[in-house]
Parts: structure tokens; sequence; C-alpha cells
């Protein structure tokens, strides 16, 4: 593995076999590039994987852009592209990485070969919209113990919740040192909440796979459903159970079906 920085973003380097193809990943609002882990063993298997941690994230710089947007989230994963040598690459994202995915299909297609969109949208439907502002007034009224103490909630299925409660009380503390400055949260919230590509989705022709599980109830799976109607050349994949974080929960079925789209074995 090589780790580098540049223009304030931290990514890693996973080498694959001689002259693999580049797969690049890209988180979801957490924004660090930890939470595919589940998937880089099969990914390094016959990929060089790039994964980074998005801007107010992680290793990365701390303070966003004046204006922050989805679109400059795109420019971020062209930013690592370039200082990879990344020419062209396949792209995954989840939720906020997939909304930067599909930015970046409409402003540089000719970097990108797939694209992989996990519980991505195109607009924010008002299930979603509802959601994410119960919770920046969780976090602002109550701080980031309470925001780490629901997110669970609209993360995992209630069943896997019930058996796994002692983990998630042993992680929390760890997220709340983790978690990114409120500031930064809800200005990223804000720019997910605002993106809005519904009358260009036609626009973008690169083979895409749009994934999501039955039971997620943040992002509600209509909205999956709607990208891979309105894309051109998009297929569907709805995993029966896993929430939204069924990548994790479900990770071998979610693995098998990414690998076979990304190496056009499906």
């Amino acid at each position: 593995m090589h780790t580098g920085t540049t223009q304030g973003l931290h990514y890693e380097i996973h080498d694959g076999p001689a002259d693999a193809e580049t797969v690049i990943l890209s988180a979801g609002l957490g924004g660090t590039g930890a939470v595919w882990e589940p998937q880089m063993a099969a990914l390094t298997a016959r990929f060089r994987v790039l994964r980074y941690d998005q801007r107010g994230t992680g290793r990365s710089d701390p303070v966003l852009p004046a204006a922050p947007s989805v679109e400059a989230m795109a420019r971020d994963i062209l930013a690592v592209m370039d200082a990879t040598d990344t020419l062209q690459a396949h792209l995954v994202g989840q939720a906020a990485g997939g909304l930067a995915a599909l930015a970046l299909a409409l402003d540089r297609p000719e970097r990108l070969q797939r694209l992989v969109v996990v519980s991505g949208w195109s607009h924010a439907d008002p299930h979603l919209t509802r959601v994410l502002a119960a919770l920046t007034r969780l976090l602002e009224a109550l701080g980031p113990a309470a925001w780490v103490e629901a997110a669970p909630l609209f993360h995992y299925p209630p069943d896997w919740i019930s058996r796994n409660d002692a983990r998630l009380r042993a992680e929390a503390a760890r997220d709340i040192i983790a978690l990114p400055p409120a500031g930064v949260i809800l200005a990223r919230l804000d720019a997910l909440l605002r993106f809005d590509i519904d009358d260009r989705l036609d626009e973008i022709d690169l083979p895409v796979l749009v994934c999501a599980a039955a039971d997620d109830i943040l992002v509600p799976p209509r909205c999956s459903r709607w990208l891979a109607t309105a894309l051109p050349n998009a297929t569907l994949d709805l995993a029966p159970w896993g929430g939204h974080a069924f990548p994790e929960l479900a990770a071998d079925a979610f693995n098998t079906t990414l690998v076979a789209f990304l190496t056009g074995e499906d």
C-alpha cells in the first residue's frame, strides 16, 4: 500500500495484479475510505484500488471550501486521480460519494470507465430530506454524542442493531472522537440536499450499476429505482436486507455483484 496527500486530500493506493485497471472508492457522509474495508480483498484481487478521505473528514484537510458542493467533491476525486497518475478509472460511490460520482460523470466522462452508485440519488427525496433535517436539528441542539447515538438507527436494520448493541456502544466512543466538526457535517449535508441533476441524467451514458437495499430507511430505494430508470445505460441491483449499510452487512453478495459488473462479467 502507498499513501499520499494532494491538495489536502489523503489517499491510499492498493496495488493489484500487473496492468490491472483502477477502481476508486468514494465514501458516504462519513467520508473516510475505511468504510470500504469489507470490499478491499475482493477488489484488490482484480484491480488497483484507490480510496481516499473526503475533504473535511478523516486524515484529509478539515477545512471545506467556501461554498461546499457535490461538484466540488467531484473535483476532489479528479485531483486524486491526477496526483496518482490515474488517467481513467472505475468509480464506486456510496450516498455522498455516489452523488460525487454522478457529478464527475457529467463533467469529465472521459476519465471514467464504469460507475457504481450505492444508495444514491439525483435529487433530495422528501423522505431523505426529512431524515437529514431531523439529524441536523439533533446535531445542532444536542451535539455530537446524540448524533453518534442516533446514526445507527438510520444505517442498520433493527434486528441487526438488537443483536449488536454491545458492539455499537463500544464503537460510539471511537466514533465521537473521529466525527468531523459540526460545522463540517452541516455544510456537507446542505451540499447533498441542494444536489439536483434530474434533468441531466440522460447525459450520462457510461455503464452504471445502481445498488440499494430494500430496507434502507435513510435513502429510500425508490431513489435508486429512479436512477436506474432515468440513466440510459444502468442496471439496478436491489439487496433484500442490510439497510444503508448493506455493503458491510451483506458484503459477500455485494462484492460478487460489484466485481462482476466492474470486470464486465455480469
